[in-house]
């Protein structure tokens, strides 16, 4: 069997993400921000056309977590002769190092540069930031139990993220 999954990451922090919100008629609403730049990094791996994702937290973006990250969800799916993963990725330089390690079983197709919109992965970050949006956290330790406790919440919601990243033309 042959499945076509995406792949993205996304950096969230103590940096509040503010958005707008509904306030009573003359009143304006309030949300603490606080501007220090600490970031935890949310992989996220989706087979948009049955909504399947799956979410792996880190503290860094590099080859040596790439590397941790793809081998972490070739086991979580059975990646391997019986389940081939097409994994659609961007070009970040960490995606296509010479030291990348590919488990058997899956096969890297890379997008074209610069085009962040054909990623249906990229699809989900709004999702997971209404963990964190308008909200200020003291530490990474806070952040990383609210998005951990969102991703949770996204991993049995298949239709929505079905609704969110299964483009037309996705194979």
């Amino acid at each position: 069997m042959v499945e076509a999954w995406a792949f993205d990451e996304h950096r969230l922090g103590l940096k509040s993400i503010i958005r707008r919100v509904w306030a009573p008629k003359g009143q304006r609403p309030k949300a603490r921000a606080r501007p220090r730049y600490q970031w935890l990094y949310l992989y996220a791996y989706v087979q948009p056309q049955t909504g399947e994702v799956e979410w792996l937290l880190a503290d860094t973006v590099n080859t040596k977590m790439m590397n941790e990250s793809l081998r972490l969800f070739a086991k979580a799916v059975g990646a391997g002769k019986e389940r081939i993963i097409v994994l659609a990725i961007d070009n970040a330089g960490w995606h296509h190092a010479k030291n990348l390690e590919v488990p058997s079983g899956i096969h890297i197709e890379y997008l074209p540069p610069y085009s962040p919109e054909l990623q249906p992965a990229e699809r989900l970050w709004p999702l997971a930031n209404e963990a964190v949006a308008n909200r200020s956290f003291q530490s990474l330790k806070e952040l990383d139990h609210a998005v951990e406790k969102r991703c949770l919440q996204l991993s049995d919601q298949h239709h929505t993220i079905r609704d969110y990243t299964n483009f037309h033309w996705w194979p």
